[in-house]
């Protein structure tokens, strides 16, 4: 994206809070807080004073869908991006740190020609990954759904939060390690023969 590009994004979305803030100031001060604090929608009848708090509701809506249309954009043109390239991305393998989010591994895999062989470990790791933490995520909800940790229902919630969270990481981690291992598993079995 250009950077012309990423500054008008950027100034739009700062003018859609300033001018949500200027409306719910507004909708306080003049308007006797009408759309702001809670109400009942089914006794909600329209007035003029409602205008700037609705318009700036619609606009903060349509510069969210705005951002959604980019963000699937991007990810759309990165895709096609890398089906035509032949090479891993360059990454510094110090990024990782301690193997953070599999970083370290997808640097030492920077640059590596990606064939046929390649991209099939490719997909036989993110599949094995893919696998363990669903079967993670699904013993959480087996075991935290039988009933309240610790006698509070809040602290199962937290628990499980945390564990979906932590086998999502770990499914980022595992996928690169693995696609690592399976690459110089294959590289060695070369050598060999």
């Amino acid at each position: 994206m250009k950077k012309a590009q990423v500054r008008r994004i950027i100034v739009s979305g700062i003018a859609c809070i300033l001018l949500m803030a200027v409306s719910a100031w507004y909708s306080i001060t003049f308007n006797d807080s009408r759309l702001v604090k809670p109400m009942d929608a089914s006794e909600y009848s329209f007035q003029i004073r409602d205008l700037p708090m609705l318009i700036s509701t619609i606009l903060l809506i349509l510069y969210g869908v705005y951002l959604v249309f980019l963000l699937v954009r991007a990810i759309l043109d990165e895709k096609s991006r890398e089906t035509q390239m032949q090479t891993t991305r360059r990454i510094n393998p110090k990024y990782g740190f301690f193997g953070f989010f599999g970083l370290f591994y997808e640097g030492k895999l920077s640059g590596t020609f990606m064939d046929e062989r390649f991209r099939e470990n490719q997909m036989k790791a993110h599949m094995k990954a893919n696998q363990t933490a669903v079967k993670i995520i699904f013993l959480a909800t087996l075991v935290l759904g039988q009933g309240k940790l610790i006698g509070n229902l809040e602290y199962t919630l937290i628990a499980f939060v945390i564990i979906v969270a932590l086998s999502l990481a770990l499914e980022v981690f595992l996928g690169e390690y693995l696609l690592y291992r399976y690459d110089h598993d294959d590289r060695i079995e070369e050598s060999e023969e």
